[in-house]
């Protein structure tokens, strides 16, 4: 598994993304924010008539854990490591847990609910921030598409950090060598 470490690089260090790396940003935001469309769509009731948890909310629990490090530590520029994949499941299992003891199930409105706003923060920003990144061609990982906006607009540089998961490292690094770039 790709580390967790932040490694800020200097500003201009990376090659910023051609049309292919673009491309592929804006579709991952978009599939992202579709994502994000299926959980406010259940917004009412997290449950189903049973008491368990709705699918969709199932549905991005063990992406969302995986990727949730890279989103705070990058996007944030923290050294927290696997600490809020740790403290998400952590929460996540101490409601689980605590509506197990109270209620003798796991399954609850609580715990649906947790989930679906943990998922929908994690998804939104990190849809908005492929799709930002996309438009301004930030180089390396979107979750530094902000700090890019922010540099444009003031003037004021700001780090860089590659892409430590996903295909966007070898797609930005395959278009650099392009003759037609």
């Amino acid at each position: 598994m790709a580390s967790t470490d932040l490694e800020l690089d200097a500003p201009g260090t990376l090659t910023r993304p051609g049309p292919v790396g673009r491309v592929v940003r804006i579709g991952f935001g978009l599939i992202c924010l579709w994502y994000v469309t299926g959980l406010i769509e259940v917004a009412a009731s997290v449950t189903i008539g049973d008491g368990d948890i709705k699918d969709v909310i199932w549905n991005g629990i063990v992406v969302g854990l995986f990727l949730i490090s890279y989103v705070i530590n990058i996007g944030y520029s923290r050294a927290w490591k696997k600490w809020p994949a740790v403290a998400s499941a952590a929460v996540f299992a101490l409601i689980a847990g605590f509506a197990y003891l109270t209620e003798g199930v796991f399954q609850t409105q609580t715990l649906g609910r947790a989930i679906w706003t943990w998922e929908v923060y994690l998804f939104s920003h990190l849809g908005t921030a492929f799709l930002v990144a996309g438009v301004i061609g930030t180089p390396g990982c979107e979750m530094r598409a902000f700090h890019d906006l922010f540099s444009r607009l003031t003037g004021i540089p700001t780090q860089e950090h590659i892409c430590p998961v996903g295909p966007l490292k070898p797609i930005d690094q395959w278009e650099a060598r392009q003759s037609w770039r």
